[in-house]
């Protein structure tokens, strides 16, 4: 249809013409209300929106002279982090002399990182001057699916059996 009967159509209807794929050949266009179209595009944006939850990276800090209440006070809050979906950076901080002595960092970042094995898959650590420093990123997020449903399937079971 030639653009000037098109213009025409769409005045007379009182909608606009849209281009639709104006590279094309010959060009697409449609006769519809833009304000109403540009409203329902945000409109499924904003939902795709919802759908996504984004991961964030939280942090713990530890020292290398950390007490063993202190560390596990400190490996439970990480380990919620990670129940709660969210990467965790373990970082361990040396400070004045202690860099002398840095075997006393990994064996906390050992400790930490064997705790958490379970939840967690952990990352090669990062070791620059005065810093190491481990990333954990939650390894249970299918499993813990898998286990709500047999969780669900067994309670269908033994409801089932109870009625019988």
């Amino acid at each position: 249809m030639p653009l000037q009967r098109a213009l025409q159509i769409a005045q007379e209807r009182g909608f606009d013409l849209v281009a639709i794929a104006p590279k094309a050949t010959p060009p697409v266009c449609r006769v519809l209300d833009y304000g109403k179209y540009k409203y329902e595009q945000t409109k499924k944006e904003r939902k795709a929106k919802q759908g996504q939850k984004a991961t964030l990276l939280r942090e713990v800090r530890f020292r290398p002279r950390i007490d063993e209440h202190d560390l596990q006070v400190k490996i439970e809050k990480a380990k919620e982090l990670l129940e709660g979906g969210n990467k965790v950076r373990i970082w361990l901080r040396f400070r004045g002399r202690e860099i002398i002595y840095p075997e006393h960092g990994w064996k906390v970042l050992q400790k930490v990182a064997e705790t958490l094995k379970e939840i967690a898959t952990v990352s090669n650590p990062i070791n620059d001057s005065r810093n190491i420093a481990l990333v954990l990123t939650p390894a249970f997020k299918n499993q813990k699916s898998k286990v709500k449903g047999q969780e669900a399937k067994t309670n269908a079971k033994t409801q089932n059996s109870q009625r019988s």
